[in-house]
């Protein structure tokens, strides 16, 4: 099951993923997709907000793995520089993965075949306007099942 939702500023955005991040549990995967400059970090700095995270979240790209502590811990990981999805088990995601945090990974269609199979995709595209962006939200695996509902809620297709 898919959902969609649009936001029209990058304020919009952050306060989407807030309310999508109020539903988070430890052990949950986000796997973000689009282009450059679609929000990626955008949307995650809103995850992190709803988690409990106070201190300023930046993109890992350089880093590619950046942890935050928090009431529910955030994994922030950027795989876009990676060229082997060989290289994230060097990191240690697979030791990261099912712990206590939430897992947000940029660019993850990348490596989606190395991520787990119970996870949130959201793909993030331009919308009409410069600061327009329309998700598309789907849920797969058994974790997601009872939260369906109030995803679908949040995207407004309720």
């Amino acid at each position: 099951m898919t959902y969609t939702h649009a936001t029209a500023s990058p304020e919009e955005t952050r306060a989407f993923a807030e309310r999508l991040g109020a539903l988070l549990q430890p052990g949950d995967v986000i796997v973000l997709a689009g282009e450059m400059g679609a929000g990626k970090t955008a949307f995650t700095k809103g995850v992190a907000l709803a988690l409990g995270i106070e201190e300023q979240v930046a993109s890992p790209t350089f880093t590619i793995m950046r942890e935050y502590a928090a009431r529910i811990p955030l994994v922030h990981v950027d795989v876009y520089r990676l060229d082997h999805v060989q290289e994230l088990h060097d990191l240690g995601l697979d030791d990261l993965l099912g712990e206590e945090a939430v897992t947000v990974v940029e660019w993850g269609d990348k490596v989606s075949a190395a991520l787990p199979g119970d996870r949130l995709d959201i793909r993030i595209e331009f919308g009409d306007g410069d600061d327009d962006r329309v998700f598309t939200i789907g849920c797969t695996g058994t974790s997601w099942a009872p939260r369906r509902d109030a995803i679908a809620a949040l995207a407004g297709e309720v």
